[in-house]
């Protein structure tokens, strides 16, 4: 398995969320998440400008297996989308928290944080599915 940044917070949905130097929120999905659904084949991203909503679907991932949302941690404004993404959506599987993410948020409420868990925390929860 590989190890989860300590920086990453998590929705139980198996979304995380980083907070980086200039304030913004980079979105994407957990090494589990990407594990379940098996070979990804197409990433259907947020334009940028888009405004999120914490625990809303806002993108859209196809597997070899099913087609599953993807829920923005916290809300927003789509500031970017991964362009690597609509050439090699497998990048998500190879490295789905690191150069597998998926857009980048101005975040509007940095409270949201708050109620996501963190790297510990999404461990425990997920031993127990």
């Amino acid at each position: 398995m590989n190890e989860i940044p300590g920086d990453l917070k998590f929705m139980k949905s198996h979304e995380w969320a980083r907070v980086e130097d200039n304030g913004t929120v980079t979105v994407g999905i957990s090494d589990h998440a990407q594990g379940l659904l098996g070979d990804l084949v197409y990433v259907e991203l947020p334009s940028v400008g888009d405004k999120v909503e914490a625990g809303n679907a806002c993108a859209v991932v196809e597997s070899v297996k099913a087609a599953s949302d993807v829920y923005s941690p916290v809300a927003g404004e789509v500031i970017e989308g991964n362009p690597a993404l609509a050439d090699d959506p497998a990048l998500v599987n190879r490295d789905p928290e690191g150069d597998g993410w998926f857009f980048k948020i101005r975040l509007a409420d940095t409270s949201e944080l708050d109620g996501l868990m963190d790297e510990a925390a999404y461990r425990e929860w997920v031993k127990t599915l």
